[in-house]
C-alpha cells in the first residue's frame, strides 16, 4: 500500500514553506493542496478543528497540526536527512532557537509588513528589544 501524504498551506506561509522543504529533503512525495486562508475549505477544517489553520500534514488520513509539531514527526517518520541535531543538548537549542524565531522574529515581520502604521518608531523599537 502507498503512503498518502497530504500538505495543506498556503504559498505565503513561511510555516507551510519549512514543512514542504523538510518533506523534500526527506524525498517524501506528497500532494499539496493550496488553501485559501480568508476561506478556509472544509477538509481543512475537519483535519485541523482546533485551530483551525494551516500548515497541517495528513499522512494516511491521520492529521497532524502546528508546524514545529509536524516537523518532529517527519524526522521521526522517514529516515535520510536528519532535520535535528543527534545529540540531545545541540536538538534542544535549535528547538530553542526556532521557537524563539516563531515567538519574537516573525511576529515582528508580520506586523511591519501587515500591521497598522499607528506607531511606527515604537514598533522598530520593539523589534529591537529582543
Amino acid at each position: 500500500m502507498a503512503e498518502e501524504v497530504l500538505l495543506f498551506g498556503s504559498w505565503g506561509s513561511p510555516f507551510s514553506r519549512r514543512v514542504g522543504m523538510a518533506l523534500k529533503l526527506k524525498g517524501v512525495e506528497y500532494k499539496y493542496i493550496e488553501e485559501d486562508i480568508t476561506n478556509k475549505s472544509p477538509s481543512l477544517l475537519k483535519y485541523n478543528p482546533v485551530h483551525k489553520k494551516i500548515p497541517v500534514l495528513v499522512h494516511n488520513g491521520k492529521p497532524i497540526a502546528e508546524s514545529q509539531i509536524i516537523l518532529e514527526y517527519i524526522d521521526e517518520s522517514w529516515q535520510g536527512h536528519p532535520l535535528l541535531p543527534k545529540d540531545p543538548y545541540e536538538r534542544a537549542v535549535a528547538r530553542f532557537w526556532a521557537k524563539f524565531i516563531d515567538d519574537k522574529c516573525l511576529p515582528v515581520v508580520f506586523k511591519a509588513f501587515w500591521g497598522e502604521e499607528k506607531e511606527p518608531k515604537k514598533d522598530v523599537e520593539e523589534a529591537l528589544s529582543f
